[in-house]
């Protein structure tokens, strides 16, 4: 489920590309003692569209759906993605390290859930 969209256009000679950064909710379920708990996840979409003489001629689009349970980290770091202009081919190399520490938020939402 898409909750934000910021988009934003770069024009060249003959080329525009549409840029969509989106902030998106998913539901992941994780093993908690002996129970499934589902627990809200925040994830981050990027889309960008190729427009040549007013034709659309190519969409790339990659996505991370499980950052953080915490929807304003997030969107701090979609706020970043969109301030930087990072394209969809670099998504995944650039937030890493992002999705490596906010990994640590899952597990603080399963203590809070467990007592």
């Amino acid at each position: 489920m898409v909750i934000e969209n910021l988009m934003k256009t770069k024009l060249g000679d003959s080329k525009k590309s549409n840029y969509f950064y989106r902030l998106i909710k998913n539901n992941l379920d994780i093993i908690c003692r002996w129970d499934i708990v589902q627990i809200q996840s925040y994830g981050i979409e990027i889309e960008r569209q190729d427009i040549f003489n007013e034709k659309l001629v190519d969409i790339c689009r990659d996505c991370v759906k499980n950052i953080s349970p915490d929807r304003y980290k997030v969107h701090n770091l979609l706020r970043l993605l969109y301030t930087k202009e990072v394209s969809p081919i670099h998504l995944v190399d650039i937030i890493g390290d992002y999705v490596d520490d906010y990994a640590m938020d899952f597990d603080k939402q399963i203590k809070t859930m467990a007592y």
